[in-house]
C-alpha cells in the first residue's frame, strides 16, 4: 500500500472550522475504491496544525487520487487556508491494513 503522512499548518481564523472546511475533499477521497484510510488528526500541541494519515491500496489507486477531480478541486480551495505548503511522508509498504503494537498489547 502507498502510505501517507502529511501535516496541514492552518491559518489560525480557519483553524476551528478545518473538519468543514476539508470536508468535501475528505469525503470524495474516501469514497474512491483504493482509498484505504484518509484520516485528519489535530495536533496536541499546535491546534492549528492538522495531521492526515492516509493509505492507499497501492500505486494506481494512489494515482488515480491525484489525477482525480477533487483532487484538482483541492489543489485550489485548500492553499488559501494554509500558513504554508504541508510537509508529506510517502511511502510503499508491504501491508494492506495497520498492525497490532504488541508492546502495548490490551488482554
Amino acid at each position: 500500500m502507498i502510505f501517507i503522512t502529511a501535516k496541514f499548518r492552518i491559518k489560525p481564523e480557519y483553524a476551528d472550522d478545518w473538519a468543514e472546511i476539508s470536508a468535501p475533499f475528505t469525503a470524495a477521497t474516501r469514497a474512491e475504491p483504493g482509498c484505504l484510510w484518509f484520516d485528519w488528526s489535530r495536533s496536541l500541541d499546535d491546534p492549528n496544525e492538522y495531521v492526515l494519515v492516509e493509505a492507499f491500496r497501492d500505486g494506481d489507486a494512489g494515482l488515480a487520487h491525484v489525477q482525480s477531480d477533487h483532487f484538482a478541486a483541492a489543489r485550489q480551495q485548500i492553499p488559501p487556508y494554509l500558513v504554508e505548503t504541508p510537509r508529506i511522508i510517502n511511502f510503499t509498504v508491504p501491508h494492506d491494513d495497520w498492525s497490532e503494537l504488541g508492546e502495548m498489547a490490551v488482554e
